[in-house]
């Protein structure tokens, strides 16, 4: 312990120039390292998002294990973006700063010195941020576009609710913490995982800051947000949560349950009920454009900038869509997309839609799919419980979906790879 706080302290003054000297390297992920200083300027912006929940963190040997794993999980995705041709242009890097200091009612300079008041270095953060949109781009393309959600998918989960879930309908706010076991694991690394979680669940029970013990012991991607899965209703949930959460109340720890990808504990932090019949639609049309190895951002928006002006000019939303947009799905109906609560849509796409008048005709802009235009046709009040509960049904589907398959997909990249760590942790 001892020994790991030491190391804490010199990389954690990685600023000054006597501590360049000993930067070393943390770990070798494929052809690639990670420095310390790197690891302690992550380590900086984790303590930033606890400054006032410091408790919530695990010491400082775990600590840095927690967050050195996660950045080798990162470094691997990154390097395969780079093979996949995937990269973020200085245009769409400025606009995604510009929001995110809007975001916290600031100007970017505002945001930018204020993460200097708080020791961060604001060229590493912002390049944290590009690698974010690279890896949301890419996960996007390897998961996201390949899940598929059948009717029969939605029926059944519709038809397993009861009558009384369907006419009250919840959401809950649950942490959780998973203990991995190995793609095609071995029975004593089952049973070292099983021993793992018996302990972990032991101390939650036992009234341990559930924070922290995710922080310090989940294997999930979400672990350095304290395993803090946000609030989700019973569709975004696995069935082996489903089969104690009726039985739980807010603040009670759950079981210990296993599935393939190991064991998980989880929290019922509080719950609410869904009130929502009567809805706000828009009708849009939009086409896309995606970036690869040959089409840069700057590219994709030049092109889309054309098609609106042609737009402009006379010609037909519908044909420019049919030739041009890689929505394949709406693109064979001229762009057009079904009457849909905006609150569906992801943010960015939402955000434009909502800003429009209807026939308006947006900019160009990005989301993790690629470059939009979109045009508002309509907008409507609209008492949609059946519809709303299908297509709410078939999104909660989807996003499970992805979740679970990102997990497995990250899971199987991390063991498939190279990866030796310089720093030795007693954990």
């Amino acid at each position: 312990m001892k020994q790991f706080q030491y190391i804490l302290w010199v990389i954690l003054l990685f600023n000054s120039s006597a501590a360049i000297a000993l930067d070393r390297i943390a770990a070798v992920v494929e052809d690639d390292i990670i420095m310390e200083s790197e690891l302690s300027q992550r380590i900086q912006i984790l303590m930033q998002q606890f400054n006032q929940n410091r408790e919530a963190l695990p010491p400082d040997d775990v600590l840095i294990e927690q967050v050195l794993q996660r950045l080798i999980v990162e470094r691997l995705q990154l390097q395969l973006a780079e093979r996949r041709g995937i990269r973020i242009d200085v245009l769409s890097l400025d606009q995604a700063m510009r929001n995110l200091a809007k975001r916290n009612n600031m100007s970017l300079e505002q945001f930018r010195n204020v993460l200097l008041q708080q020791g961060l270095d604001y060229v590493a953060f912002r390049n944290q941020v590009r690698d974010e949109m690279i890896l949301e781009q890419l996960r996007q393309r390897v998961i996201d576009q390949n899940i598929q959600v059948s009717d029969s998918e939605v029926d059944e989960l519709i038809a397993r609710a009861n009558k009384d879930l369907l006419k009250k309908q919840y959401e809950y706010h649950i942490a959780h913490i998973l203990i991995a076991v190995p793609e095609g694991p071995k029975p004593e690394e089952i049973k070292n995982a099983a021993d793992r979680s018996a302990v972990v669940y032991e101390r939650a029970i036992s009234g341990g800051n559930f924070t922290q013990l995710a922080i310090a012991a989940s294997d999930a991607q979400d672990a350095l947000q304290g395993g803090n899965l946000g609030w989700r209703d019973r569709a975004q949930l696995p069935q082996i949560f489903l089969q104690q959460l009726d039985q739980m109340s807010p603040g009670d720890i759950s079981k210990i349950a296993q599935s393939p990808a190991g064991f998980h504990i989880f929290k019922l932090i509080d719950k609410r009920e869904i009130q929502d019949t009567i809805v706000n639609q828009v009708l849009s049309r939009h086409i896309l454009i995606r970036t690869n190895a040959m089409l840069s951002d700057a590219a994709a928006e030049k092109k889309l900038k054309d098609i609106k002006s042609r737009i402009e000019n006379g010609e037909e939303f519908g044909e420019l869509a049919r030739e041009f947009s890689e929505d394949h799905g709406s693109a064979i109906n001229d762009g057009h997309l079904d009457w849909s609560v905006s609150g569906n849509f992801v943010p960015k796409f939402q955000e434009v839609v909502d800003s429009l008048e209807v026939d308006q005709i947006s900019e160009p802009f990005r989301t993790q799919y690629g470059w939009h235009i979109v045009q508002l046709l309509g907008k409507r009040r609209h008492d949609n419980t059946q519809e709303a509960m299908r297509a709410k049904a078939r999104e909660q589907i989807r996003q499970r979906k992805i979740e679970e398959e990102t997990e497995l997909w990250l899971r199987q990249l991390r063991d498939e790879s190279y990866v030796e760590i310089r720093m030795h942790s007693s954990y």
